[in-house]
């Protein structure tokens, strides 16, 4: 009988079909990365997720992440993605967690996640989420900087301790070495970051990062697959 998943399970088999059902996944950050994560894992059939960012959506998101539209802004972006999976695949369990992850953060993570995708923007935030991820040995996988960026085509799929070019990666490595985290999956541009030339921007004492639509939705729907080849694999 056909389904919603029947050209997937064409490519990956009734096992694989169930090995995602039965995979819970953990995002955090909704953003431009985000979103397009969890557009994909819905789409491919994971049966089971937590949501986790503490941010409603807003008119400037409209430009790069799919939550965001004219009717969504102003709702907070872990409930607009729960709608949207739901609507894809009604039968999906799914958790949502409207808060900022930090140190204190307790309760999210656990070892029934079979794992776990960082799209945070901020960088405590980012590490934090490794080191737990570590301690209980779920499998993470983390999105470095995308903001600044114009080609969709200079994505890798590295160790952490690998990676150059990227200034978010170049903090996280440092950051991580401190803490004694031997390794990192991550998805990281080897291009340059573009210099905003916006004047206000110039005069500002944080730079608003520069975006579009085609390149963080790439870095999203890459980590998806990485996931998804390795949740297969187990």
């Amino acid at each position: 009988m056909l389904n919603q998943f029947s050209r997937t399970e064409l490519l990956i088999g009734e096992d694989g079909m169930k090995k995602l059902q039965k995979a819970k996944v953990a995002i955090f950050g909704m953003g431009g990365v985000g979103s397009y994560v969890v557009e994909a894992l819905a789409r491919v059939g994971v049966g089971q997720f937590i949501l986790v960012d503490h941010d409603t959506i807003e008119e400037t998101n409209i430009n790069r992440q799919i939550l965001a539209t004219t009717k969504t802004i102003g709702k907070p972006k872990v409930e607009v993605a729960k709608t949207r999976i739901l609507e894809i695949n009604p039968f999906a369990k799914v958790e949502t967690k409207q808060e900022f992850f930090t140190k204190q953060s307790k309760g999210i993570l656990d070892n029934s996640i079979s794992y776990v995708i960082d799209a945070i923007d901020t960088v405590s935030a980012k590490i934090e989420l490794v080191v737990q991820a570590n301690e209980l040995q779920i499998p993470i996988i983390s999105c470095m900087g995308t903001g600044n960026k114009l080609d969709p085509t200079k994505f890798e799929v590295e160790d952490i301790y690998h990676t150059s070019v990227c200034p978010l990666a170049k903090v996280m490595r440092k950051e991580l070495k401190k803490r004694n985290i031997p390794a990192l999956k991550v998805v990281y541009s080897k291009e340059e970051p573009i210099v905003n030339k916006n004047k206000e921007n110039e005069t500002a004492k944080k730079q608003t990062p520069a975006s579009i639509s085609f390149v963080p939705s790439v870095a999203g729907l890459i980590l998806v697959g990485e996931v998804v080849k390795e949740l297969l694999r187990q």
